[in-house]
């Protein structure tokens, strides 16, 4: 399996979750499972199926955690040359030339990535075409709405 690129403060992130799921999540879906084993048949125990259902999705995640964290790449933008241009892991400023707004939005790995968190996945159109542009250029690219232009307005490494 290749390297994921994650950036420290997404591998973090990872990290807690994976704690969380091991010492908290799963112990308790365990003894959910156990008192509905206590209910009688199983057969027809809806608390069964559904701790069952859980205990599937918790496993699955934790597997899936635990191998992003071992392939991962951990890139620390702090420590990046801070050359004014758009790199993995930078935070970036743009003003929409369209609707005149402005947006801030960081590159990060795939799994990392979170639009509410204005985490942008390196892989998106956006980020494609931020990569390697630097502070007062404008970037094109096809959205699933149509042609979006930006000025990046700073990049900042945090």
């Amino acid at each position: 399996m290749s390297q994921i690129p994650l950036t420290s403060a997404g591998a973090e992130r990872l990290k807690e979750e994976l704690k969380e799921l091991k010492t908290v999540k799963r112990p308790a879906v365990i003894d959910a499972i156990a008192t509905a084993r206590e209910h009688g048949d199983l057969k027809e125990n809806a608390e069964y199926h559904a701790a069952r259902e859980q205990q599937g999705f918790i496993e699955g995640r934790i597997k899936e955690l635990e191998s992003v964290l071992s392939n991962a790449q951990i890139i620390d933008v702090t420590k990046l040359p801070q050359t004014g241009r758009v790199v993995f892991g930078c935070t970036v400023d743009l003003f929409d030339l369209e609707s005149e707004q402005e947006v801030s939005y960081q590159i990060v790995g795939d799994v990392e990535a979170d639009i509410n968190e204005n985490r942008i996945a390196v892989s998106s159109p956006i980020a494609r075409a931020l990569i390697g542009k630097e502070e007062g250029e404008e970037i094109a690219f096809e959205a699933p709405g149509g042609t979006k232009e930006y000025e990046i307005t700073a990049v900042h490494y945090k």
